[in-house]
């Protein structure tokens, strides 16, 4: 089963996918509006993606503040994951994705990549960091209930 990652922003959409066994993240492309709230194309272009990849979940990240609480930027991805669920069918999980863009811009310099370049690339980066954070996360509590002599995955 493939999981859509994305990283919504105010004008782009950082969009990542998992391999067909659920264990890692690649980032696909970055979709680009020219206004925050023009959404209609956006979400075409995701359900395009989700019958390309024959996805069957989609992973939003929850930028939360450092403080856990929720803020008026959670609240639009919040408000853009109901849309993507009614929209798609899809079921649609929030992941706290705090740092994921300071952890792609890292994961950039490290590699080298111009200053210049890095914004074609930084969302789709950070929507990957934020699909293998929700994989990883799954295939531990996976592995836990192994562990534990129970045979079943939540």
């Amino acid at each position: 089963m493939r999981i859509i990652g994305l990283d919504y922003g105010t004008k782009t959409v950082g969009v990542a996918v998992s391999d067909e066994l659920g264990l890692t993240a690649q980032g696909v492309e970055t979709i680009t509006r020219k206004e925050a709230n023009k959404l209609r194309k956006t979400l075409a272009r995701i359900e395009e993606l989700i019958g390309e990849y024959g996805a069957e979940e989609i992973v939003v990240g929850f930028p939360k503040n450092m403080n856990n609480t929720v803020g008026e930027r959670a609240e639009q991805c919040r408000e853009f994951a109901d849309m993507l669920e009614r929209r798609t069918g899809l079921p649609v999980v929030m992941w706290d994705e705090r740092l994921s863009s300071v952890s792609a811009e890292q994961v950039l310099i490290e590699s080298g990549v111009r200053r210049e370049n890095r914004k074609a690339v930084i969302d789709k980066i950070a929507a990957s960091i934020i699909l293998q954070g929700y994989l990883d996360y799954r295939a531990n509590h996976a592995q836990m209930h192994i562990s534990d002599g129970q045979d079943t995955e939540e």
